[in-house]
This record gives C-alpha cells, structure tokens and sequence, in this order.
C-alpha cells in the first residue's frame, strides 16, 4: 500500500501547491504566509478533533513531545515556503523545494544501505531524484530573455533574486531533515498518533499567526482572498495523512520520499493550466523522467 499512499500524497500536495500559490501571490500581502499557516493549522485542527473523538486515536503530551521535533521542522519549512510563493513562480519554487526527497533517499542509502534494493529500483530513485533535481535546474539556469518570452503569456511577471531561490532552498534543507527524521521516530510512534500531533502543533502555530494578524495587525479576512488558503490547507491536510502512511512503511522509505517529492512535477502542470506558467521543453522532459521513475516503482512494488 505504500506506493498508493505516495501516490495519493503526491496528488494532493500538488492540489496545495496551486491554491496556496493563488492565496499567497499578492506582492501587497504580506502578511499571506501568516494566513497561510492559520489556515493550514484550523484545518488540521478540525481533523485532528476528528481523529481523536471520532476514530478513538490516542494522543497525550508525551507524544506530542516526541514528534515535536519533526513538526517544528516542516511548520517553519512550510511557512518559509508560503514565503517564497511571493516571490518567484510555483513551477520554479516547486522542484527547487522537492529536492528534498533525493536528499532523503540519498541519506536513507547512506545510513541503512541498499539492503534488498534491485538494479532497476536504484534506477527508479535515480530517475525520480534526477528529475526533480533537473527541473530546478532547469528553471533556476533559464535565459532571462527565454523566461520573459514564457512570462509574457502569463499573469504574473517575476524577476530573478537571490532571495527567490533562497527560501525554496531552504525548505528543501529544512524538509528534508523533517522527513528523514520523521522516518526513524515513526518506528516508535504509533503513524496515526504521529499524524495527530503534528497537527494539533500546527493548529497553535496557526492560532499565533491569527492572533498576530487579526489583533496586532487588526488585518480584515474576505472569502475571496481567503477561499483558496482553505482549499489549499484542505489538500494538505489530506496530503499530510497519506503521507504519514506511506512513510512508515520503512523497508520502502528510499522509494516513497522520492515519489512523494516528485508531486512538484504535477504542480508544474497546474502552473501551466490554471496560472498560464508557460513551459519549454527542457520542463517537460524534466517532468517526463520523473513520472519514469514512478512508473517503474510501481511496477516492482511487491
């Protein structure tokens, strides 16, 4: 079940990579990653009340404690990353932060060896890794004439900075060492429970940026502006689920991370489709190695 778990996360985390695009973009906002975050942590509040008083999921402080650690570093990995939607394209800001599953599989190998892995499987995680990594580059290396003649379809024009690529790089760090970590505690923790306790921290990480944006910034909330963070938290919130599933099934961890990381390349379409981020061939061919590689996982999953 592991590999349709990672499936299932990818589709989703791609769903939330495009509505947490459209309601972070505004370059006036910006207070939108504080939003972003709220959202994000009501949802996975209501889930987690549904989770412990509906399914009887166990939760105390001591678990909580125990994957604090990891919560931490995808919360402040998250909000860094609704930081960087400001400021650079999703279809450029979603593969530079997924590295962090090649990151993952290539700490996995190192630490845990290859164990039972078959050529063709290395050949599957190189291919996902590869593609992921090929797209940042891809995007982060482009003529600045290329991407303008891209952009001019577009309905948003952005410039390179240092501080663009910066924020995805440092989700990438910040996630990979969420993920990595987050593998070795879920041999002690019960994934449900896991899964509870991250979200009840994000939903206080997410009434303290309420509380900062609505009474210290005494800023106004509409629909229209806040629908698609909702739409946004919901898709990660389900994505978070799935995610926490696949990723217990530890003898396929090298495998899963990668594909669950590859969710960029589908972001990527949806850039094109819904926000008019034209791409060149270079990204389809990025892309087209990395769902190679998921197929051929698939194939030999057991």
């Amino acid at each position: 079940m592991w590999f349709w778990y990672s499936l299932a996360a990818l589709l989703c985390w791609s769903g939330s990579d495009l509505f947490s695009k459209i309601g972070c973009r505004e370059s006036g906002d910006k207070t939108a990653y504080l939003k972003m975050v709220m959202a994000v942590g009501v949802v996975m509040g209501l889930h987690a009340c549904y989770e412990i008083f509906v399914n009887g999921v166990e939760i105390n402080l001591s678990i909580i404690l125990t994957y604090l650690p990891v919560s931490l570093l995808y919360i402040v990995s998250m909000a860094i990353g609704y930081i960087g939607l400001r400021y650079i394209e999703l279809s450029i800001s979603s593969p530079i932060c997924n590295s962090s599953g090649a990151l993952v599989a290539i700490l996995t190998l190192i630490t845990a060896g290859l164990g039972d892995m078959g050529a063709l499987q290395l050949i599957a995680i190189t291919l996902v890794a590869g593609g992921v990594i090929l797209l940042g580059v891809v995007e982060a290396t482009e003529d600045d004439e290329l991407r303008a003649a891209r952009q001019e379809a577009g309905n948003r024009k952005y410039a390179k900075s240092f501080l663009a690529l910066l924020l995805p790089i440092l989700y990438c760090v910040l996630d990979a060492a969420g993920t990595f970590a987050d593998s070795l505690v879920l041999e002690t923790l019960d994934e449900g429970s896991a899964n509870v306790a991250y979200e009840l921290t994000f939903l206080i990480a997410g009434l303290l940026a309420g509380g900062y944006v609505l009474f210290v910034k005494r800023e106004k909330l509409t629909v229209r502006s806040e629908g698609p963070k909702y739409l946004g938290a919901v898709c990660e919130t389900i994505g978070q689920f799935f995610y926490i599933y696949a990723l217990a099934d530890k003898a396929h961890v090298a495998m899963s991370a990668p594909i669950i990381a590859s969710y960029c390349a589908v972001s990527v379409l949806w850039s094109r489709l819904f926000l008019k981020e034209k791409l060149s061939w270079k990204h389809y061919a990025a892309i087209a190695i990395t769902v190679a590689g998921i197929a051929i996982i698939g194939l030999l999953d057991p």
